[in-house]
């Protein structure tokens, strides 16, 4: 298992490399194959040339992409300088960047808007594995009941409702409407109540979605793996119903879960851009459509990297946990 673990560990930084890698080609190496001046992009087309001059040295767009690339990766082990144009820049550890149009680091950006996104992210994944795992059994164990046709019903309705259709909605019904749940974002350490209150609504609208997904997931599974032998031999052997779906059902079933869950969980790492836009929410994914709007290269840069770490981690988790759900997985 350790071994396991250590071969997993290697693949997940090797995987970031070339995502990290992939990425910096896409915003440096390609602009230079396509005629473009990075340093342009940075600064906007507005910029003296001067300025210009002096970003593409801070920059050292003249080395070679890969010395470049170094150079960032070294950065956010190590910081680094940005120095051209008759002056300096400092970039902390771990520096993912410097935005020459907001003359910030990148990280604390980062920083500040990744809270958001992980409380949005944790608590729509309660609600919507609770809700569509639950939801998706018990249409499987009443196949063809009134609870099995409603429900599916619902999580059709779930799936193909876009969310910015259900957010609004709900906004509308709720805050607008009733006004119960009204209030902006606070900081969970400044008031946990204001937290609470003003993530329940983004929750709900995100989990709904995500939910209607897992119970139709869930109760195709569940529906195959009771047709399984084993389930068949150990209803034979007297076991009762709850041990039969709970104990061996279940396991089987959530593998699949699982999978789709490390994926979801981390893709919305990266900024649940449609929930955070629709709510007004100051985490990753607002500062990704700014940073597209803005044209502000690094902080684009930043969130991507952000967001393939997650899923890379993501799944890392998952995989690690199915040994514990499956016992028919074998790691060696």
């Amino acid at each position: 298992m350790f071994a396991y673990i250590v071969r997993r560990l290697v693949a997940v930084i090797v995987m970031l490399l070339v995502v990290t890698l992939v990425t910096f080609g896409i915003f440096f190496a390609i602009p230079k194959l396509t005629g473009s001046d990075p340093a342009l992009l940075y600064v906007g087309k507005q910029a003296d040339p001067e300025t210009i001059e002096g970003i593409r040295q801070k920059l050292e767009l003249g080395d070679p992409v890969l010395v470049q690339f170094w150079h960032f990766v070294s950065g956010i082990v190590a910081g680094r300088d940005y120095t051209g144009g008759g002056t300096s820049v400092h970039c902390d550890v771990p520096c993912f960047g410097y935005s020459f149009r907001t003359e910030q680091d990148i990280w604390p950006v980062l920083q500040d808007r990744l809270p958001v996104t992980l409380s949005l992210a944790a608590g729509a994944c309660v609600l919507w594995l609770l809700g569509g795992v639950i939801t998706g059994v018990v249409s499987a164990l009443k196949r063809g009941s009134l609870w099995d046709r409603a429900a599916m019903t619902v999580a059709l309705g779930g799936v193909s409702l876009p969310i910015y259709f259900t957010g609004l909605l709900s906004l509308a019904v709720f805050s607008y409407g009733l006004g119960w749940l009204d209030g902006e974002y606070v900081d969970f350490a400044e008031s946990p109540g204001e937290w609470f209150g003003g993530l329940i609504l983004p929750w709900v609208t995100l989990a709904f979605l995500y939910a209607a997904m897992y119970a139709r997931l869930t109760r195709a599974t569940m529906l195959e793996i009771l047709g399984e032998d084993y389930i068949r031999t150990a209803r034979a052997k007297g076991l009762r119903e709850p041990v039969v779906i709970g104990k061996h059902a279940m396991r089987s079933t959530m593998t699949p879960v699982l999978t789709i869950l490390g994926m979801d969980l981390g893709a919305l790492v990266g900024g649940a851009i449609l929930t955070e836009t629709t709510f007004n929410l100051p985490g990753l994914g607002q500062a990704a459509v700014k940073a597209i709007g803005d044209r502000d290269l690094p902080l684009i840069l930043g969130v991507t990297l952000i967001a393939a770490a997650a899923v890379v981690l993501a799944n890392l988790v998952v995989d690690l946990l199915y040994a514990v759900i499956d016992p028919r997985v074998r790691l060696s």
